[in-house]
This record gives C-alpha cells, structure tokens and sequence, in this order.
C-alpha cells in the first residue's frame, strides 16, 4: 500500500485516534485543503453512503480534537 492510500485509509477510518494521528502529520495549508474536501464529501451529492458517513466521522475527530 502507497502513503496516499494509507493516509486517506486512516482519515477515513471512523476511528478517532487513528484519524488525529493521521491529520497531525499536515501542515496548515494541507489541513485546510483536506478539510475542505472532506466537507465536499460529507455533504454533495455523488459520494456513496459510506465514504459520506467516514468524511462525517473524521469531520467529527477533527472538530472534537482542535476545541
């Protein structure tokens, strides 16, 4: 498995821990372009059921970690 597919395994994991590690390792600008997407994915039409429900999860992990 590449980095890549391993990064988005992890963030979009569902498991807290897993997906704070993964999104510790990003820069600022990396954070915001990610996050950006992973609203796009939680929220538009066209992504299945379950990539929606993972991006909601790291949405989630993301927003409980940083308050």
């Amino acid at each position: 498995m590449d980095w890549l597919e391993e990064f988005w395994n992890d963030l979009l994991s569902e498991e807290p821990l897993r997906v704070i590690a993964v999104w510790s390792t990003l820069d600022a600008e990396e954070k915001l372009t990610i996050y950006e997407h992973l609203t796009h994915m939680a929220t538009e039409a066209g992504w299945a059921d379950v990539q929606r429900i993972a991006a909601q999860a790291a949405i989630h992990a993301i927003d409980s970690e940083a308050h």
